[in-house]
């Protein structure tokens, strides 16, 4: 599900944002701070590139991996686009396709995590993720706010409009700590035309995390609730 969720979304998902660019921008602004200069860095869940482009814009060499290869490939062509090089791939970050102590950085950002939905599989992905990092590498990883959301169980998301006045908004429905996503779009054309993805999430807090970071071999496991769009939790390789 999670593959062909982010394949439909990879032609129109910088229309999430009311300018992409800045968002790249800002984020990336944000990202700097746990990313120490002359990094190399993996950002094994890159999508379409809101945060490797502008971490490669920043200067780092940066590597883009996604279990989505349309997103993948569109990163490569949006990064060529702003003048920098991205290299991206598809892969599942629970089999990353590169080398021991391969990277400075391991990124996981914008809520990717949580669509592994079992604690073996955050296990597995959490020890590849370290297995690529240098010793003393970081991993930096931002998810939801699961802590309230579990506390609240919403429902659905405020609409948001995008470019071109593409209208999207999300559904929840709940069972148990996972809530299964909907997606809308709509498209405003002669009529309005409506495009519908579905996802599924774990709804993990950041003890459940933390607890999975310290077994999978992190050290220093820390959160950041106020520093980026999502809480961040910043871990070391040793």
């Amino acid at each position: 599900m999670t593959g062909a969720f982010y394949d439909g979304l990879a032609g129109t998902y910088d229309l999430m944002f009311p300018d992409w660019d800045a968002s790249m921008a800002r984020q990336a602004s944000q990202l700097a701070e746990f990313v120490p200069a002359g990094a190399r860095v993996l950002d094994c869940a890159c999508g379409i590139g809101t945060q490797a482009i502008g971490l490669a814009m920043r200067g780092y060499e940066v590597v883009g991996a996604d279990l989505s290869p349309k997103a993948a490939v569109r990163a490569v062509v949006e990064a060529s686009a702003r003048g920098v090089a991205l290299r991206a791939l598809s892969s599942d970050m629970r089999a990353l396709p590169f080398a021991d102590g391969s990277f400075d950085v391991v990124l996981a950002a914008d809520n990717a995590l949580p669509h592994l939905l079992t604690s073996d599989d955050v296990l597995a992905a959490l020890r590849e993720m370290r297995r690529v990092l240098r010793p003393g590498g970081r991993l930096v990883i931002s998810t939801r706010d699961y802590d309230a959301i579990r506390r609240d169980r919403p429902l659905s998301t405020p609409p948001s409009v995008g470019p071109g006045r593409v209208v999207w908004f999300q559904l929840w429905h709940w069972d148990n700590d996972q809530y299964e996503l909907e997606m809308f779009q709509l498209h405003e054309a002669d009529s309005w035309r409506v495009v519908v993805g579905k996802a599924r999430y774990w709804a993990i807090t950041r003890h459940e995390l933390t607890e999975l970071a310290e077994r999978a071999g992190l050290r220093h496991v820390e959160w950041s609730l106020h520093a980026y769009c999502q809480p961040l939790m910043v871990a070391t390789n040793g």
